[in-house]
């Protein structure tokens, strides 16, 4: 059964267990975190499709991730800050705008990976991922309990993270499971080693 929700779209992906922190300034996404809190209307963040101009109609992917707010407080230069972790893959089935331009979808809940340990030849995205732990307080501050064991975390952590295309992070997170995230990821680490 399909549901309805706001879109907050970005060029930035995040997938569940995901979490970041936003800066809210437009009057439609302060009223989108306003009725999210409120519990009225869930909302999911969207992935831009920067290929296609902003009138297109695939400007804004088709999957996107229902998120809930953890945390809000007014920043020092009097903007709205939130913190949002990733909860559930979503299908957007029908998409339209509201009077003040914010993006409300008709949806449908979409499976993502489930658990799997860690394959130990994959042990370097690991222990680069606990590097970054350490020499990225902010990313550590929102993970605190990192999941580094579970292949699916780690993979979609890595997706979120890293400068990629947003046409190829789209297409990994939408595959059938980590493995094929993992394996380019491991490919990346290791033409990046070759080139030192």
């Amino acid at each position: 059964m399909s549901e309805q929700i706001a879109l907050f779209p970005l060029n930035t992906l995040l997938l569940p267990g995901g979490k970041t922190k936003l800066r809210v300034f437009e009057p439609r996404y302060i009223r989108l975190v306003k009725e999210a809190s409120s519990g009225k209307r869930a909302f999911a963040m969207a992935l831009l499709n920067p290929l296609v101009s902003q009138q297109h109609h695939d400007r804004i992917f088709t999957t996107a991730t229902k998120v809930q707010v953890e945390d809000f407080d007014v920043l020092s230069d009097g903007l709205l800050g939130i913190e949002i972790s990733g909860q559930q893959r979503v299908r957007i089935l029908e998409r339209w705008q509201e009077n003040d331009g914010l993006h409300v979808a008709s949806i449908e809940e979409e499976p993502f990976w489930s658990s799997t340990p860690m394959p130990d030849e994959k042990s370097p995205l690991l222990n680069r991922f606990r590097q970054l732990l350490d020499s990225e307080p902010m990313l550590a501050e929102l993970y605190p309990n990192p999941r580094l064991d579970d292949s699916t975390w780690l993979a979609a952590r890595w997706l979120e993270l890293l400068p990629l295309p947003a046409q190829l992070k789209q297409q990994l997170c939408c595959s059938d499971g980590p493995e094929a995230c993992l394996d380019y990821l491991s490919s990346c680490l290791r033409s990046e080693h070759s080139a030192h």
